[in-house]
């Protein structure tokens, strides 16, 4: 059932408050007008810009929630277990809704760098045009337990704008609204729409499509988010006015100085609306929408007003060990119903550096009973010192359980850094024990060594060798690249102590060394030594390369002197001619 934006009684202190708070920040920015990259004038003034129609914009200059950060900074966050108390859902944003938008980010920075979209930004515009999907009210998929619809866009007080979906996204056949949890109106969404959760659909009221269309409307010009310039043209591009920018400023600026996750539909919900006015009617009940010419009755709320306790607390408030209660009447989620994690045959995870991690983490969501939960989001988080991440080049990845109850994270790809780490594995929205697991990554290695010539290295008596010593190193066939290695002149085969005699290379100052550290092979797995040379021994010496990995190779090593060719032997001297006779 469609739930109107609350158009809640307020007092005249609370408007008063609002409107002096506001005025304040307007004030701090001088009026003017700037042209965006369509070429359309766009004004930093205190009134919508005459030359921007509405119907331009992401929301049809709907209403928009006023309510102000809270003025105590969202940090610390509550402790895990802890009651989310109205001032905490105030600061916090719920799971799924949080995830959507840091998806969405991750999205724009691959395919829009330039852009800058911050996610705290998206959840500023999802503040102030839902009050974050009403609370986080939204499945496991991300959409909204029911619809949020902003009012008629008839003219009577807002823009009009009249139907250009047939009610499609509004249900609504005479005028457009605006719709879902970032308030898009349909001729918006049908070109700026997005599939954000891979289900094939663009759907205005899923939060993780809304989320991704958001950013998207807002890079769509190649403005730089992280100019303040730009940030401003393409807020007041979502909704044109100046009260609407100077409030997702504040917004803005208070998720950047941080905030924290709560349950799936423990947030609060705004009372406070951009057209109320002090006496004005409350809010039409969500069964019987407004019309124009016959105004609904007073009724009440559509959603409770106190949050839900997240899990973990007390008995039955929702945590591990009891279900989530619900609000009489209404049917239970399956993230509801998930009482535990269980592994569902992960195996050791280990990999080397650079590599991917061939076992991917699988875990299970569960009832108390033991039975499958399908259709719940689970979030893979890599945590710990380390610059692993999933393939998708994110620290964290949201998978949705499949039909029995599994969920496989995406593959792990381990970076440069050795050692462990852990992923910990939650539910979304729902406050049970998490499962962790250990991932551990090695040094590169090879496992085959081998010369890429078969020339004969030789050389005379304190001379230099002419060909230099070039290996190649593989591991399992493959090119093993960046495999450290060192080379050493040894003693003999069976005694890999260092040489104090034969050849050997130089340091940087041209001193004697035999023995090479901190060689790596390249990307091709090639790697080339330095240049040797001779003292004066001669015989026959060996050079052993060994890598990480245990892959070893010996190289031998010939220091003769020069053969030299024999004298020739004098040729006998021709006997004497006689002399003619005279």
């Amino acid at each position: 059932m469609a739930a109107e934006f609350g158009r809640l009684r307020k007092g005249a202190v609370n408007t008063t408050v609002a409107a002096v708070v506001v005025a304040a920040l307007a004030a701090s920015q001088a009026p003017g007008v700037t042209t965006d990259g369509a070429g359309r004038k766009v004004t930093t003034g205190t009134q919508p810009s005459p030359d921007a129609p509405a119907a331009d914009s992401a929301t049809g200059n709907s209403p928009y929630y006023t309510d102000l950060p809270p003025l105590k900074s969202p940090n610390p966050a509550p402790s895990a277990g802890t009651t989310v108390t109205p001032a905490a859902g105030e600061a916090g944003i719920p799971a799924t809704v949080l995830d959507a938008y840091k998806k969405a980010e991750a999205s724009l920075r691959a395919s829009k760098p330039g852009c800058n979209l911050p996610w705290e930004l998206l959840a500023a515009i999802g503040k102030v045009e839902s009050g974050q999907a009403r609370g986080g009210r939204v499945d496991a998929n991300g959409t909204t337990l029911s619809k949020i619809l902003g009012p008629q866009l008839n003219g009577v007080g807002f823009a009009n704008i009249s139907d250009t979906d047939d009610g499609a996204y509004d249900g609504d056949s005479r005028y457009d609204r605006a719709v879902g949890p970032m308030q898009f109106i349909p001729s918006t969404w049908e070109w700026a729409g997005r599939d954000g959760n891979g289900d094939g659909r663009k759907d205005p009221n899923n939060v993780y499509d809304a989320a991704l269309a958001a950013g998207h409307y807002l890079c769509r010009f190649g403005w730089n988010l992280a100019e303040p310039g730009d940030l401003d043209r393409a807020i007041l591009s979502y909704n044109n006015s100046q009260d609407y920018l100077q409030l997702v400023r504040r917004w803005l600026d208070y998720y950047r100085k941080g905030t924290h996750e709560i349950p799936d539909g423990t947030g609060t919900l705004p009372s406070d609306r951009s057209d109320d006015a002090v006496g004005a009617n409350p809010t039409p009940s969500p069964t019987q929408p407004a019309s124009p010419s016959a105004p609904a009755g007073p009724s009440s709320p559509a959603q409770p007003t106190t949050p839900a306790k997240p899990g973990g607390s007390e008995p039955g408030d929702g945590g591990s060990g009891s279900p989530k209660p619900t609000p009489p009447g209404t049917t239970p989620t399956p993230t509801d119903t998930v009482d535990h994690l269980e592994d569902a045959g992960t195996a050791k995870l280990t990999a080397m550096a650079g590599g991917t991690f061939t076992e991917r983490i699988s875990a299970r969501a569960e009832t108390e009973s033991g039975k499958a939960v399908a259709k719940v989001r689970v979030r893979f988080t890599i945590t710990g010192d380390t610059d692993a991440t999933f393939s998708t080049g994110e620290k964290y990845a949201a998978v949705l359980t499949d039909s029995t109850g599994k969920a496989v994270a995406p593959a792990l790809r381990a970076g440069e850094d050795t050692g462990e780490f852990t992923v910990r594995v939650t539910v979304v929205g729902r406050t049970v024990a998490g499962l962790d697991y250990t991932a551990t990554v090695t040094e590169r290695a090879a496992d085959t060594l081998a010369r890429t010539t078969d020339a004969a290295l030789t050389c005379v008596p304190g001379g230099e060798f002419a060909e230099r010593v070039e290996v190649k190193a593989t591991y399992k066939g493959a090119v093993a690249d960046k495999v450290a290695a060192t080379a050493t002149l040894i003693k003999a085969a069976d005694d890999p102590a260092e040489n104090d005699k034969g050849p050997y290379f130089k340091d940087a100052d041209g001193k004697p060394v035999r023995t090479l550290t901190g060689l790596k092979t390249d990307d091709k797995g090639l790697l080339e030594l330095p240049k040797l040379y001779a003292d004066d021994t001669t015989g026959t010496f060996l050079l052993r390369i060994a890598t990480a990995g245990g892959a070893t190779l010996t190289v031998e090593l010939k220091v003769a002197a020069a053969e030299t060719s024999p004298e020739p032997t004098p040729s006998e001297e021709p006997a004497a001619s006689a002399s003619p006779s005279a």
